[in-house]
């Protein structure tokens, strides 16, 4: 692959195809979420959620680290005139190692599962890490074949695999819980179930990048001689600086596990009232996960194009495209966010059958907004090769968040750690923009930029309390779940229409801008349609 070949037509390309395997994953995680928390209640939520960050670590550093750095370093080899057997020696020594991981972190995971839920003071955990702990297992291959699909700009079977391994993984939870729970009302029992799809959906994307590769390839070459520590040295820098920005949120998370439960315990709450408590807190989660899918596709379509334009003499380098990518991931965050934040009490109701915590979910949301920023910078970072000061801010920010939880859970319950990831996340957003700006002089966006964003917002908070109040008038006496569903979609049609308007009459956003952002061209035609001249 040449360097040409990242120009815009295949930035603009890739990033559709992320955007849209993205979307289809997200919208798969948010429905096998709700129907499971529906089924095992928000004690059964919190079993799955005090696991899942565990077993997904491994899965995004493999999906989002070791397969990019891989398609990176193959993609590299082949743009210096590198030969087919280098590539492959290289595949191989990377493949060799990841195994070797792979069987270490099987054996914390494993072996560990019982140290690791007494420190989480809920022994009976133990069996649901055991059963997470072979997804380690799926890494090695999955990463290398996703790696060298993508170093050769073949992205349509890794967004495949990516939406099969999540369809498999929902029906397997899904229907196996629903199978389950007629002979057992365990929710540790489901949680195991929960755990068992997530590694047979892995295998499942496993097959299908087998068949691809089987369809598409016909190896030749002899395995050339390379030096295994560079390769060893580059793959793990990498891998570990593309995903860490995705393994962020999975830390606090971590985080969580560790402290919410245990302290809510500590400070006098019943075991029961406390896992149930924590469960509704982790309602926020998937929420937040849908909200920063847009900054996930940017991050990633991001990367090869700055690393590109950095590097140019001439022209004005990767700024133009920097400023896009900012504005943009933040139009959508704070969209996002503050629609999340209006509609909190009846999308709770409506997904997850009550409206508890509802300030707290809101509170959660706003994650939204600084974490649409660290996405995207730390991605722009990257292709800067930046890695050690993003690495730094983000460690700084899971620091800080351990520490608010320590402090302000025994004070204001859930509401304290929600506080504690706000303050964590604003605190790396914050250091990665001033490291940016420091590191290329460029203004992300004038104050006319800003101006016309706060207008959108206020505009949609204005439709969307009006709607409210006209809503309020029609429903009266008790408020059902049926309610809370005609209140989300009206209230969410009516608030994104609002905002979109706004955006497109002020013209926040250049047409141009829109035709470079994943599915923004029918932004573009709308823009132009509302600010055509009579």
């Amino acid at each position: 692959m040449t360097s040409q070949s990242f120009g815009m037509k295949n930035y603009m390309k890739g990033a559709l195809l992320l955007t849209v395997a993205a979307l289809l994953v997200k919208i798969l995680s948010a429905i096998y979420r709700v129907p499971y928390q529906n089924l095992v209640g928000d004690q059964g939520f919190y079993v799955y959620q005090q696991v899942y960050p565990f077993i997904s670590f491994f899965v995004v550093w493999t999906s989002s680290g070791f397969a990019v750095a891989i398609s990176k370093m193959l993609a590299d080899i082949e743009g210096r005139g590198g030969t087919y057997g280098e590539k492959r020696s290289v595949s191989r020594i990377i493949f060799y190692y990841l195994t070797a991981l792979a069987l270490i972190f099987f054996c914390l995971l494993f072996f560990g599962a019982q140290p690791l839920a007494n420190l989480m003071e809920d022994p009976q955990l133990a069996g649901l890490l055991k059963v997470g702990s072979f997804i380690t297992l799926c890494m090695p291959l999955l990463a290398v074949l996703k790696g060298n699909f993508q170093s050769e700009s073949k992205m349509q079977p890794v967004a495949y695999a990516q939406v099969f391994e999540q369809m498999v993984r929902v029906a397997i939870i899904l229907v196996g819980t629903i199978v389950l729970l007629q002979y057992t009302q365990s929710v540790y029992s489901a949680g195991k179930m929960a755990m068992l799809g997530t590694v047979v959906g892995e295998i499942a994307g496993i097959v299908l990048l087998l068949y691809f590769l089987k369809r598409q390839y016909q190896p030749t070459g002899e395995i050339a001689r390379v030096k295994v520590w560079p390769i060893l040295k580059e793959v793990t820098l990498y891998s570990i600086a593309i995903s860490m920005s995705a393994l962020l949120l999975l830390c606090f998370q971590l985080v969580d596990s560790f402290t919410i439960y245990k302290m809510l315990v500590h400070s006098g709450m019943n075991t029961l009232e406390a896992m149930e408590v924590k469960g509704i807190y982790d309602r926020g989660q998937p929420l937040v996960q849908l909200g920063i899918v847009i900054a996930t596709s940017l991050s990633l379509a991001i990367v090869p194009l700055v690393a590109l334009k950095a590097n140019q003499p001439n022209g004005r380098g990767a700024k133009p495209f920097i400023q896009l990518t900012y504005r943009s991931s933040l139009i959508f965050g704070v969209a996002a966010a503050l629609g999340l934040i209006l509609v909190m009490p009846y999308v709770n109701q409506m997904l997850f059958k009550t409206d508890a915590y509802s300030n707290v979910l809101k509170l959660y949301s706003f994650q939204i907004v600084p974490l649409s920023i660290i996405l995207t910078f730390t991605a722009i970072l990257q292709g800067y090769s930046k890695l050690k000061g993003p690495a730094v801010f983000l460690g700084l920010g899971i620091v800080l968040k351990y520490i608010g939880n320590i402090i302000f859970i025994p004070r204001y319950d859930v509401m304290g750690a929600a506080i504690a990831s706000n303050i964590g996340l604003i605190f790396t957003a914050a250091a990665l923009i001033v490291y940016l700006k420091k590191l290329t002089s460029i203004s992300l966006a004038n104050r006319t930029f800003y101006k016309k964003l706060a207008i959108a917002c206020l505009i949609m908070i204005v439709v969307v309390q009006g709607a409210v109040y006209s809503l309020n008038s029609l429903f009266t006496g008790l408020f059902s779940r049926f309610d809370a569903l005609i209140y989300s979609g009206v209230l969410v049609m009516l608030g994104a229409g609002a905002f979109i308007t706004a955006v497109a009459k002020m013209r926040v956003l250049t047409e141009k801008d829109w035709f470079l952002i994943p599915l923004g061209r029918r932004m573009a035609a709308y823009q132009l349609m509302l600010n055509r001249k009579k």
